[in-house]
């Protein structure tokens, strides 16, 4: 019987291809998985089909982009049957019901479709519509705040919605990433369990076994930066010391209370506004 990990699994990227090599080394190894794949509109930019599409000087029109997003969405369904994360596209004026529209046309391309929203105002309003009738993830998530928000926005959701943190980027700006999703974990251990922490932008081995202590429902791994060396390690599941290895200043818990409002809570931050620019420039740049 093949082994599971108690952290879900997810592959972060854009070619099918790269999850169904994860799956082999996965059994190779003697475990199950992975849970799910996690996309984005920058990972769709780099899929070798599109970007040697663009490469040529070959862009697409929106529909095509459209219609090749689904492709490489119902490819990745096909070899992992858990939950597929497929983020709508958002830009700092996109409006709620632009984003409603989007998802609820997302849901059709396979059966366990998540839908990403950006933890923005208008992010967070669509999530106050979808979450009678599709399962979400919150995305470029930097703050307790922010979680914060998601948790009160998503209230008496269908299902458990995530919430995605990334590690990586706040290490690129000097702070310890990983402190972020031990204070989002202490924090949601006094809600009501609708809001699981799934772990991104890891970096390495280091981050994979980090998350792994912490225990975080789940986390999703860019194949190159992360899979492949934990796959190399031989999917070491712990490390041989104790504590978390500090990158960089430690980032505070701070004390908030879950039943206010979500718009009691001050949700920007700098790298969202910086992860949103990045996909809509990606996205658009694919197009004619």
């Amino acid at each position: 019987m093949l082994k599971h990990f108690s952290t879900k699994l997810f592959i972060d990227g854009g070619d099918p291809e790269e999850t169904k090599t994860a799956v082999q080394m996965l059994s190779v190894a003697g475990y199950a998985g992975p849970d799910g794949q996690t996309t984005n509109p920058s990972l769709v930019a780099k899929n070798p089909d599109i970007a040697d599409r663009v490469a040529r000087g070959d862009k697409l029109s929106s529909a095509e982009l459209w219609r090749e997003y689904r492709k490489i969405v119902e490819q990745m369904s096909a070899t992992v049957p858990g939950d597929i994360s497929v983020e709508v596209y958002a830009d700092e004026n996109t409006q709620a019901e632009e984003m409603v529209e989007q998802a609820r046309e997302c849901v059709k391309w396979a059966e366990g479709v998540v839908i990403k929203l950006p933890i923005i105002n208008e992010g967070l309003k669509a999530a106050q519509i979808l979450k009678a009738e599709a399962r979400l993830n919150m995305t470029l998530c930097f703050s307790q705040e922010q979680v914060a928000a998601v948790y009160g926005a998503t209230i008496g959701s269908k299902y458990p919605v995530y919430v995605s943190p990334f590690i990586g980027r706040l290490d690129d700006i000097g702070l310890n990433g990983i402190d972020i999703i031990a204070n989002i974990m202490r924090m949601l251990s006094g809600g009501d369990g609708h809001v699981h922490v799934l772990a991104a932008s890891l970096r390495g081995l280091q981050h994979v076994l980090q998350v792994l202590e912490l225990k975080a429902q789940a986390m999703t791994l860019p194949f190159e930066k992360a899979f492949k060396p934990w796959a190399e390690s031989g999917f070491l599941a712990t490390r041989d010391d104790s504590g978390l290895d500090l990158l960089g200043e430690r980032i505070d818990y701070i004390s908030l209370d879950l039943q206010k409002k979500w718009d009691e809570f001050d949700i920007h931050h700098e790298l969202t506004d910086k992860g949103l620019k990045k996909f809509a420039e990606d996205w658009n740049g694919l197009l004619l």
